[in-house]
């Protein structure tokens, strides 16, 4: 077990808030850091993977939990918006209380929550595993991204936005398509699918104990829960012209996962848990694979083609709709799949090298913050729409919406000019 911490290249001077308390040691040997960037990555990948596994499982416990379509929703919402209150509060406190800590706990927090989703057996089950789950993972994902980044190898920083990009892709793809597999094909589906996420869990949150610690510890960590979102001051120009991107991409996702079995069994003609896994999951699955066949091009090539790749692939979507069309809707899905990763891709690259190594967990809450609400909140309201005016009007105004913004990002963020890189310090 180690607790030396690492300095990274692309760190700059802290200010004197961010003295930290403990000075960092020699650098460990590459093969730890390449351990400690691999852990970081699977991490990601399944705690989102974890997000999106109960997705398949809400039809059959609206009918079994007797809490319908609206209790769905709700369950949807209470963990958007646990995930914000813990990213508002405790995103960034790995910057003073360091990485391993904060990823240990709340992998553990993680296991719990799982498990409270396998034993689940009434509403207010439900809404409590998915809270717990929301705040766990409210402080993880900004955590985690910066992990990834400190972790980077010197020589190809772009890894880290490639694996900050492809690891929740992968995961929510990954999540939604084995559960859809297993409720298929097992009887025990709910076993098979969250007992194993309970154990990898805790082992990710002993693991990482045996990495070297990138945060060293520093004074401030009670401020730090004061609730604020912040964008360092050189990010800030870019960060306001990505939001539309983000916003795109994340409210598409967010209605795939919360009313994607409803859509393509109703609208679509797709019956079985695994036919509509697989549809719902080449959503991030088509975002993994384009974030990676581009990841070497310029981050703003990524995000003008993301932007415009959603804007089209939503267009589309809106025509099988219309003619309900299956093929049509793949295709369109796979689309606007590729716009999702490369867009999140393209902003990440383009704000990392405009953050110092202090500042990196708060941006990237920042960021995730714009994700989860643009993630949540539209697929909640289309919920409450779709109760009101049906499904069918609901997905249309709502994919209009998104082809919109998305479009409208694609002009402003293919105007805007490259970032500038902060120096090394």
């Amino acid at each position: 077990m180690t607790t030396e911490t690492i300095p990274t290249a692309r760190a700059v001077q802290a200010p004197a808030e961010h003295a930290p308390t403990t000075a960092p040691t020699t650098t460990p040997p590459r093969v730890r850091r390449g351990f400690g960037f691999a852990l970081a990555g699977v991490a990601s990948t399944l705690m989102l993977a974890g997000a999106s596994a109960p997705s398949p499982f809400y039809p059959a416990l609206e009918e079994r939990l007797g809490i319908g379509a609206i209790g769905v929703t709700i369950a949807f919402a209470l963990y958007a918006l646990a995930l914000l209150v813990a990213l508002l509060t405790i995103g960034s406190i790995s910057d003073h209380l360091g990485r391993r800590p904060v990823i240990a706990v709340g992998f553990v927090l993680l296991a719990v929550s799982v498990f409270l989703l396998w034993r689940v057996d009434s509403g207010t089950a439900l809404y409590v595993a998915r809270v717990v789950q929301g705040l766990a993972s409210g402080a993880l994902i900004s955590t985690l991204s910066a992990t990834i980044a400190d972790f980077a190898p010197p020589r190809r920083p772009q890894l880290a936005t490639l694996v900050n990009t492809m690891a929740p892709m992968s995961g929510l793809a990954l999540g939604t398509i084995i559960a859809g597999l297993l409720l298929q094909t097992v009887a025990d589906a709910a076993s098979w699918t969250f007992l194993p996420l309970v154990v990898a869990y805790l082992v990710i949150a002993g693991l990482v104990w045996f990495v070297p610690e990138t945060s060293p510890r520093t004074a401030g960590w009670a401020r730090a829960l004061r609730p604020r979102a912040a964008v360092p001051p050189a990010a800030r120009r870019l960060f306001g012209i990505s939001v539309p991107i983000v916003l795109g991409g994340w409210a598409t996702g967010g209605l795939f996962l919360s009313l994607g079995p409803t859509i393509v069994h109703t609208e679509l003609g797709v019956d079985g848990q695994l036919g509509g896994a697989l549809v719902i999951g080449l959503l991030p699955a088509s975002g993994a694979v384009a974030a990676f066949v581009l990841h070497r091009r310029r981050p703003i090539v990524a995000a003008v083609y993301g932007a415009s790749a959603l804007s089209v692939g939503t267009v589309l979507l809106l025509v099988a709709l219309v003619t309900a069309s299956l093929p049509v809707a793949i295709a369109a899905i796979v689309i606007a799949g590729t716009g999702f990763g490369t867009a999140f891709m393209g902003t990440i690259a383009s704000l990392i090298p405009l953050a110092a190594l202090h500042e990196r967990a708060e941006l990237f809450a920042s960021l995730y913050i714009v994700a989860y609400l643009s993630f949540g909140v539209p697929a909640v309201l289309a919920g409450v729409l779709t109760a009101a005016v049906g499904l069918h009007t609901t997905v249309l105004v709502y994919g209009a919406v998104v082809a919109i913004a998305a479009g409208g990002a694609a002009i402003l963020r293919a105007r805007a000019s490259g970032p500038r890189v902060l120096p090394a310090g």
